[in-house]
């Protein structure tokens, strides 16, 4: 048995002024910087200080909507053994995990597997594995496809003078205005119900016979058949948002929602996969060879039944036909074919030699562009068997094996964002509603050109390596340097002429390539000094990925060439303009002869942003972007390292990883003050601004971040350049673990075989360079507003019997 419980939180997450006071009197600097003048009193300011009054208090969303220290628990039991002729394995797992969100954000998992191995004769195996689970998330019915996205969005949207309830009175949700972002309403009581069920179930029947006659000769057979249940039902209820009346205590209905949102969704998924094996291996003396024929069949098909309604009340469960105002059905089919031959060879474990081939088929392309053939070879040198090395390292060599390898293969990929049937001529049903006659008619439409030029996506992958051992094997590793090409993606060919009058364009074809290269390598070392047992390893790799070609390129002008070119370009390139520093007065501003703003520089105050003029024209356009990092989160170079420790009864590990060569963009909330007259991100309190903010002639205060605007985003402090860009680099602790396990002794005692109790956490801290602006430093979303990795901290035990 292995159970523990744990608690769960985000690892960071942006902030935002909570102070009603901090965000008014930003307000009213961003207003004069950015109008001359405010309508925001200085007596007004003061009442947000004090903070006493109704509407001039202040409230802290993040701490509202964010629960700390959430609850996770899981309990695993399982049980193996057999007889000499059968085995078997049984295991059952049950999780139940609660969001930062609070308690009616859940998960739950039931998980069951069953293995038996059967001999029945001395030739034949047989096994069966069951593998099933049951997943449950359940939360309230929250607007927007992703209920996860409006909490993290609400913290830096809702002020810190509105207040989730009217008079904070929980009894009457209080109206802000934009009340989908109030988290008063997001509960089951209030705001309705989400929940989703997936039922799934997977089945694997083998059997193995070694063949009489011809020694080394097996025979295997594998059956696998899964389903899946998916049953979702969510209502969105209507509402009521109230705004209080001090005078005579009483609350008006101001706001809410009469539009109810009701759906549920039924699917089924069916696969099928069928799998012979013929394998013949065998040793002649200081020759080994293994050969396998390997033929798969799979079939997959999709059922999808969707209903969507406007109910007349949030209290009934039921569906009604009459309610009903959406309803699809869908069925989809698909099935792939592969053939696989790989013989391998090797002499004297010295001399490695594989050849393999694979003929696939797939279910997307036209029947003449279905197959594809897709060879490999690869081979190993163990040069420390060589007689010649041994006499050359001599007897007291450090290197105990080294291996060099390298191989070449091509492998096919469909998924190439086809549907089925698409090489057919036709028509979609259900594109829309035509009224002939006073009738309704559900319209179709014309499918369009036939993609009948499309095949497989061709990889063709290179690698050469080495691996090493050295110091009677406590150290060892590897390094492999690996190049591969993709051809036949998809593009499409512009020399060809259509008529506008066909309503559609040429399909896409298989004419452009691309390329992913680099290296990586491996080290780890084991020892025991006395009864401490120590073992360190560590990687890293460095990639790079390149578009080599499309169809006949074109350009109007060099410029053009060098801004929109892909052609044996690195992929991921952002470009920007060149930010180098902020303007310190208005004199340097009244003197700089680039005009940075496009209106004469009569929008700047000191601390905004200075671009380079790379051409030399007097103006900042987009003629002065050039790269400045890198478009997304896909790093170039990857690391980490492990530590394990033991003594005695005690044990240790860490669990490193980091990455490097990747950008973050600062944007959206995260660069824009007051966007969408939202909240105010707390690192925009470290910026210029007047010593007194009201005084449009007072000294000028440096900070880090230029003057603040209200709602601005179109003012040239906001163009991507250096100033906002980010070139990220992090290590992080993914697992640390410290455990102890009960000596014999005891163990004996209690009639037990082992029993060991453990702490361990996962993503406990980051070292990274976006700390500042609570950031993740696993980000893509520019808005800083993606869901954050969760830290999490167990307490468990291991029991066996």
């Amino acid at each position: 048995m292995n159970a523990y419980v744990g608690w769960q939180n985000w690892s960071r997450f942006p902030e935002s002024v909570n102070d009603s006071y901090q965000w008014m009197l930003g307000r009213a600097a961003a207003e004069i910087n950015q109008f001359g003048s405010t309508d925001i009193t200085a007596e007004e300011l003061e009442r947000y200080r004090i903070g006493e009054e109704r509407g001039y208090q202040s409230f802290n969303w993040k701490d509202f909507i964010i629960k700390k220290n959430a609850p996770m628990q899981n309990i695993n039991v399982s049980a193996s053994g057999g007889s000499e002729n059968i085995n078997y394995y049984l295991s059952l797992t049950h999780l139940d995990q609660e969001s930062v969100l609070g308690d009616e954000f859940t998960f739950m998992r039931d998980n069951i597997q069953s293995n038996v191995d059967a001999n029945i004769t001395d030739r034949l195996k047989v096994g069966v594995q069951i593998n099933g689970r049951i997943e449950k998330k359940e939360n309230p019915g929250i607007p927007g496809y992703d209920d996860y996205w409006l909490p993290r969005f609400a913290i830096l949207r809702n002020r810190p003078f509105e207040r989730p309830y009217a008079n904070d009175n929980p009894e009457y949700l209080n109206d802000i205005g934009h009340n989908e972002t109030n988290w008063g309403l997001h509960n089951f009581k209030t705001g309705g119900y989400y929940r989703d069920t997936w039922r799934v179930l997977q089945t694997n029947f083998t059997g193995e016979y070694d063949m009489p006659f011809i020694d080394g000769l097996k025979l295997k057979g594998m059956y696998s058949y899964y389903i899946a249940d998916r049953f979702q039902n969510g209502h969105e209820y209507t509402y009521e948002a109230y705004t209080y009346n001090p005078d005579d205590d009483t609350y008006e209905v101001t706001g809410g929602s009469t539009n109810p949102f009701r759906e549920r969704t039924a699917e089924k998924v069916f696969r099928k996969t069928y799998q012979g094996q013929l394998q013949y291996k065998k040793d002649f003396g200081d020759h080994a060879v293994d050969a396998v024929f390997i033929a798969e069949r799979l079939e997959n098909r999709f059922l999808r039944q969707y209903v969507h309604s406007v109910p007349s009340t949030n209290t009934l469960p039921l569906i009604y036909f009459s309610d009903m105002d959406q309803y699809d059905d869908s069925e989809n089919e698909e099935a792939r074919i592969g053939y696989i031959v790989k013989v391998s060879y090797n002499y004297k474990d010295k001399y490695y030699l594989d050849i393999s081939g694979r003929r696939d088929a797939s279910w997307k392309f036209a029947p003449n562009k279905r197959v594809g053939y897709f060879p490999s070879i690869s081979g190993g040198w163990r040069i420390t068997e060589e007689t010649f090395f041994q006499n050359l390292m001599g007897n007291n060599s450090v290197l105990d094996n080294l291996k060099f390898r390298a191989s070449y293969g091509e492998l096919g990929d469909d998924n190439i964002d086809i549907g089925a049937f698409d090489y057919l001529t036709g028509y979609n049903y259900n594109q829309g509603v035509a009224i002939l006659d006073g009738e309704a008619v559900i319209a179709s439409r014309d499918k369009g050109q036939p993609i009948t030029n499309l095949t497989w996506f061709k990889s063709r992958i290179t690698d050469i390596g080495a691996d090493f051992y050295l110091f009677n094997n406590k150290l060892s590793g590897s390094f492999d340097y690996f190049y591969r090409k993709r051809t036949g993606l998809r593009g499409r060919k512009y020399d060809i002429l259509i008529p506008n009058e066909l309503g559609y364009g040429l399909p896409d074809e298989n004419v452009n390539s691309d390329a992913q290269y680099g290296i990586e390598g491996a080290l780890s070392y084991s020892k025991k000094f006395g009864e401490v047992s120590l073992t360190v390893s560590g990687n890293a790799s460095l990639s790079r990925s390149k578009f080599l070609e499309s169809y006949k390129p074109r350009f109007d002008n060099s410029y053009q060439r060098y801004r929109a070119s892909g052609e044996h370009r690195f992929n991921n390139i952002f470009w920007g303009l060149q930010a180098i520093g902020q303007f310190q007065s208005q004199e340097e501003i009244d003197n700089y002869p680039v005009d940075i703003d496009g209106q004469g520089n009569s929008t700047l105050l000191p601390g905004d942003i200075i671009y380079e003029d790379i051409n030399g024209d007097g103006r900042i356009g987009w003629y002065d972007e050039k790269p400045i990092g890198y478009n997304s989160y896909n790093p170039m170079v990857n690391f980490g390292f492990s530590l394990n420790l033991a003594y005695k009864g005690f044990d240790f590990s860490a669990d490193f990883s980091g990455a490097s060569g990747y950008s973050w963009n600062q944007n959206w909330e995260q660069r824009w003050p007051y966007q969408n007259e939202g909240a105010l991100n707390t690192i925009f309190l470290d910026r210029w601004h007047r010593a007194d903010p009201l005084d449009i002639n007072s000294e000028w205060i440096p900070g880090k971040y230029p003057a603040i605007r209200y709602n601005d985003g179109g003012h040239s402090n906001n163009r991507n350049s250096t100033f906002w860009l980010h070139n990220v680099t992090y290590l992080r602790a993914r697992t640390l673990e410290l455990g102890y396990a009960l000596p014999e002794s005891i163990l004996d005692k209690i009639n037990l075989k082992r029993a060991r109790f453990y702490v361990n956490a996962y993503n406990l801290f980051s070292i990274d360079n976006l700390e500042e602006y609570g950031i993740d430093p696993e980000i893509s979303d520019e808005n800083g507003l993606q869901y954050p990795q969760n830290k999490f901290v167990n307490v468990g035990v291991n029991i066996s019997i």
